[in-house]
């Protein structure tokens, strides 16, 4: 009988900030074509600003840009619509916070259903991301201490692994959220989830 177990696929690694809607809805598809696939999900959540700076993206913000931004509310309701999701624009955009509390999940190994809750609180509800109330909602969603986990989120170990993951980011060429990585490619946007998934269906 052989014992040897088959090697250990490698895992996706998702790039994400949680004031990006688009992020949002690519993890919904994304957690879809993973279990298809059997592979696990990386999460590094970054500052989004910051790594726009470091390819010298410093121009305004898609809120900034009214025109802009009206066609994006438009296409993201038809892809909320497409995909039977909920999306509400929250009232604010500060998310270093709640991006921090994935560090925690990945302590308690539940990294996956933090983002999908965290990201339900913020884009499914329409609820601020760095609202004390709605971090300790999710907490208790999460079945953990609300003070525990806002300790955490506002300690020096947070900020680290923040900084960590963001400079992480940065050195591995990622730019803009969602960012998804696989066998040493890389693709960018929501609507890219498909042809990640054409991948994985060549190669594995």
């Amino acid at each position: 009988m052989n014992d040897r177990t088959s090697p250990k696929k490698a895992a996706i690694d998702f790039y994400f900030d949680f004031l990006s809607p688009f992020s949002y809805l690519a993890h919904h598809r994304l957690m879809g074509v993973a279990a298809r696939f059997g592979l696990d999900i990386s999460y590094w959540p970054l500052e989004l600003a910051r790594a726009k700076l470091a390819i010298g993206n410093n121009g305004p913000t898609n809120r900034d840009l009214p025109i802009k931004l009206a066609y994006l509310t438009k296409d993201l309701a038809r892809w909320a619509e497409r995909l039977d999701l909920p999306l509400i624009f929250p009232p604010g955009f500060a998310t270093n916070l709640m991006n921090s509390g994935t560090f925690y999940a990945r302590k308690k190994g539940c990294e996956a259903d933090y983002v999908r809750r965290a990201y339900h609180l913020v884009w499914g509800l329409g609820r601020a991301p760095d609202d004390e109330q709605v971090l300790r909602t999710l907490a208790r969603e999460m079945g953990w201490d609300e003070d525990t986990f806002l300790t955490f989120i506002r300690s020096e170990e947070a900020r680290r692994a923040y900084d960590l993951s963001t400079e992480t980011a940065i050195e591995n060429h990622i730019f803009g959220v969602p960012s998804m990585c696989y066998g040493g490619q890389t693709w960018w946007g929501n609507d890219r989830v498909d042809f990640l998934e054409e991948y994985l269906e060549k190669n594995l």
